[in-house]
């Protein structure tokens, strides 16, 4: 038995030389309904070519560049081609390139730091045990 290799996306046939907005970022899977596409681009968080769009209805052809708020996140795309339908993601990523900026590096959190560990079965630790715990904190917090 030879074995298969990894599928590679599918290219998509090549769309209409211009397409509605709403209708770009529901195919490119920015999100997930056309009408969530709609009240983002309503709501003026869209830019196109740097202008910001309040129309779902304007037009995007490629080569545009989109500039899209999140609210998390701030994605810069340039539109490669018009979909014409919503594929499956490796299909929706052929559409653009993606600009966007690396997202900025969070601070060290104490979160972050290991855990202290006990051995599985050493049962709960005695009051000198604890205190030796503590010692090892390096920020001094008690448990």
């Amino acid at each position: 038995m030879s074995e298969a290799a990894p599928a590679e996306p599918r290219l998509p046939a090549p769309g209409p030389d211009r397409q509605r907005v709403d209708r770009w970022l529901f195919f490119a899977r920015v999100v997930k309904s056309r009408a969530l596409a709609a009240k983002m681009v309503g709501s003026g968080a869209v830019r196109v070519n740097s202008d910001k769009i309040t129309q779902p209805s304007r037009s995007v052809r490629p080569d545009d560049v989109l500039t899209i708020n999140t609210g998390r996140r701030v994605l810069v795309y340039r539109i490669v081609d018009c979909g014409t339908r919503r594929g499956p993601a490796p299909e929706a990523r052929l559409l653009y390139e993606d600009l966007s900026p690396p997202p900025p590096e969070r601070p060290a959190s104490p979160l972050d730091a290991p855990a202290l560990r006990r051995e599985p079965g050493a049962g709960r630790p005695t009051k000198k045990e604890r205190r030796a715990l503590d010692k090892l904190d390096p920020n001094g917090n008690s448990w």
